[in-house]
């Protein structure tokens, strides 16, 4: 391919973002694995376990998710009818979302 007909931007130039949040993806993997282990929820994702642990005490705080030990595990529990934080979405509830990827029917 000569110099002129290559593209303006390689992939290596190309700014990668996604459309969900990483607050997002841990919740859509606690949705699907809710005995999950903190750290591979982070490896699903491709991020840290510290950034999963942050998240997921993000989420807590927030009302979106319950933890809860079972014998030596967590076990959580989704909070489906909390609302999306952003005004714009707040007329929806976070198990839309859920539903959306995982395909169950939200609470």
């Amino acid at each position: 391919m000569s110099p002129a007909a290559q593209p303006a931007t390689t992939p290596a130039t190309v700014r990668a973002w996604t459309f969900l949040t990483n607050h997002a993806h841990v919740l859509l993997a606690i949705a699907r694995e809710p005995t999950a282990r903190l750290r591979d929820v982070a490896a699903s994702i491709g991020i840290t376990e510290r950034a999963a642990q942050a998240i997921v005490a993000d989420l807590e705080a927030a009302g979106y998710l319950h933890r809860e030990r079972v014998g030596r595990r967590n076990e959580y529990t989704i909070n489906t009818a909390g609302r999306f934080r952003h005004p714009a979405e707040a007329d929806h509830r976070i198990g839309e979302l859920i539903d959306l990827f995982t395909g169950t029917q939200g609470n």
